[in-house]
């Protein structure tokens, strides 16, 4: 039904959770009160199992701590550290920095990406890496989803604000440009399974 792993990149943990079809009702106790009340706004089967997942997860690392959300959205844990969550297919992922924000994305591999990759690749971008390669354009959509987390605002442009280099098939070197927030940050972007994993292992600095 459940099934879970850690894995670790440079100091960040990233926590994922594995499931199939459960009964909620079994696993309600994790959802905390006004949680309860969040999840009848969702009505899809697959997206109700996700938010249970979730929390789930969230009980597995933090106990009853809130999941928390900043004035953009971001999930924060008060006073224990920066996390960031995401999801694909029947899996939930949470990654957690005691000391820094931290910005997560799980994307499932699929080859609809490269109709789309017009939208996230700058002109440098089309030109240095693999436009045809299905894992490749994965990797780079989850990559910019993950520096959009760490940019903290809404209303980013992917292919004009936030850039890629491909270093090796793991790791990679991202940059932020929009309104006044200038970082560079390196990323761990990683297959794992049928998608694909991206996180920043270290802190972004400001440039």
């Amino acid at each position: 039904m459940f099934h879970s792993e850690k894995l670790t990149f440079g100091e960040v943990d990233v926590y994922l959770l594995y499931y199939e079809n459960f009964q909620e009702d079994e696993h309600l106790h994790n959802l905390l009160p006004d949680e309860h009340g969040r999840l009848t706004q969702y009505h899809h089967p697959n997206r109700r199992r996700e938010f249970i997942a979730t929390r789930v997860l969230r009980s597995m690392v933090f106990g009853n701590e809130p999941i928390l959300y900043s004035e953009i959205g971001a999930p924060y844990i008060e006073g224990d550290g920066y996390i960031s969550i995401s999801h694909a297919t029947q899996v939930v992922g949470l990654a957690f920095s005691r000391f820094f924000p931290v910005g997560l994305d799980l994307e499932p591999i699929r080859d609809k990406v490269l109709r789309i990759s017009h939208k996230f690749l700058s002109a440098s971008e089309k030109d240095k890496l693999d436009v045809h390669d299905v894992t490749e354009m994965i990797k780079t959509w989850s990559g910019k989803e993950a520096l959009y987390k760490l940019a903290g605002r809404k209303g980013i442009h992917f292919a004009e604000e936030l850039a890629l280099t491909k270093i090796s098939e793991e790791e990679w070197a991202g940059e932020i440009n929009c309104g006044n927030v200038r970082k560079k940050v390196n990323l761990s972007i990683t297959k794992r399974h049928d998608f694909v994993v991206s996180v920043n292992p270290k802190a972004a600095v400001d440039v």
